[in-house]
């Protein structure tokens, strides 16, 4: 059965500036085997119903602005999956998926892939988050999806668990985290090595330090997704932890 994996994004910065946070993605990367494609949950295709790609090959869409140019000069060009896209629409019963060729991969996804499999060698398909849908519904699709993993599918949610760009100090990305995240990440570690799911689905009864680590909550949702796909026995292995700008966590994970 492949992992399933939460990978921390962060700037597309991360892209051209060699960290410690990339060369952890392309060192666990090195190591992945027996993968045959790749279904990615990104935090930048959030949509009012479920929604997962079907185009071959995808587009890649540069969803940022304001960057160096050399960020818009990487390709990085997969197939698609029809497939793919197929099955999981056959697996999820809780909610009506649709397919769409309108998305492609957003920079949630190959912002990630581009360190895991640098050759874009495997079939990529991307599935949104549901907005109508609460943490607990969203952790069910992951349920559902979970048989993917025994079928050479691995299974990707990319985001933050700490994202907060409105208190981000956008001049160091190497800037000392806040104490409140700090503190939300901390809980959020916890409660990943006891598995407590239940715990990070009511995150926001953390009050106060949920919202400053959330404030809008895309990001975190991915981890919900990943989440159901693990098996309730399987434990977490942290791959990488650091933050950036201040009030970005780039925790990463797998579930095996």
């Amino acid at each position: 059965m492949n992992p399933v994996l939460f990978l921390g994004h962060g700037s597309p910065m991360n892209l051209v500036i060699p960290s410690e946070f990339t060369r952890s993605l392309e060192a666990f990367g090195s190591n992945l085997e027996g993968v045959k494609n790749i279904l990615v949950v990104s935090a930048h295709w959030k949509t009012r119903g479920t929604y997962v790609t079907i185009s071959d090959p995808p587009e890649q869409i540069y969803d940022f602005y304001g960057f160096p140019d050399t960020l818009y000069a990487i390709e990085y060009r997969p197939k698609g999956d029809p497939s793919l896209a197929n099955r999981v629409k056959e697996l999820v019963k809780t909610v009506s998926i649709q397919t769409t060729s309108e998305w492609g991969i957003d920079h949630g996804s190959w912002g990630v892939l581009y360190f895991l499999f640098q050759k874009a060698n495997l079939p990529v398909v991307q599935l949104s988050i549901d907005a109508n849908l609460s943490p607990e519904q969203q952790y069910e699709i992951g349920q559902e999806l979970r048989k993917l993993r025994e079928e050479g599918t691995l299974i990707v949610g990319s985001g933050n668990i700490v994202h907060n760009l409105g208190k981000a100090d956008f001049h160091n990305m190497n800037a000392t985290p806040a104490d409140w995240a700090i503190e939300f990440d901390e809980f959020v570690r916890q409660a990943l090595e006891s598995r407590n799911d239940k715990a990070i689905l009511e995150f926001q009864k953390k009050g106060d330090i949920a919202r400053l680590a959330a404030p809008s909550t895309e990001h975190f949702e991915p981890i919900f997704y990943v989440l159901g796909a693990m098996r309730p026995e399987e434990k977490v292995k942290f791959i990488h932890h650091s933050f950036q700008n201040r009030s970005v966590s780039m925790r990463s994970f797998v579930g095996v």
